[in-house]
């Protein structure tokens, strides 16, 4: 692709090399971002894939791109609510016990799976604030920002995951407690 040609070309030139830099730079972290909201690799690229999507497409309206981090994430959190959301209306309750998935070998250790579990058992806020705080490290303020709620409840929620956590019982057998 050519970027020669008039201004309004090659000004949308310089902002696909922007968003083409920022995707290679933050691709990874977004990805284990989604990797641990979703609760899986495939889910988690697709999450990723629609927030960069959503991304793309505002972003000549983006001035700060210093909270381009911030922006990519909520979007990746309204998005992953949004399916959690449908996903939810699509789900009915049967008299039949599901298949029990089959544990995935491939992980990088017995205690990551005890933790992606236990997190899994957490309620999709407190899960959600928990992963902004602990797995991306933001701040408290961030996470309030990036949800849209205030800092007290950002408080309380990772207060109270964090203390579901715990006294959750396969965190506690595995940890040798």
């Amino acid at each position: 692709m050519s970027c020669a040609g008039n201004h309004d070309e090659s000004r949308a030139c310089d902002h696909d090399a922007a968003f083409r830099d920022y995707v290679l730079t933050r691709g990874s972290a977004l990805l284990r971002m989604a990797t641990m909201l979703t609760g899986n690799r495939a889910d988690a690229e697709d999450l990723v894939q629609a927030a960069l999507a959503k991304t793309y497409l505002a972003w000549g309206k983006i001035n700060d791109h210093a909270a381009l981090d911030a922006y990519v994430r909520r979007a990746m959190v309204n998005t992953h609510i949004s399916w959690w959301r449908r996903r939810r209306l699509e789900e009915f309750p049967t008299d039949e016990l599901p298949d029990q998935a089959v544990a995935d070998h491939a992980r990088e250790s017995d205690m990551a799976e005890v933790v992606r579990r236990a997190l899994d058992r957490l309620p999709q806020r407190m899960r959600t604030a928990v992963m902004l705080r602990y797995f991306e490290d933001m701040t408290e303020p961030e996470i309030a920002a990036a949800l849209g709620i205030s800092l007290g409840t950002v408080k309380s929620t990772v207060s109270r995951a964090v203390a579901k956590l715990r006294i959750d019982a396969e965190l506690g057998e595995d940890s040798g407690a």
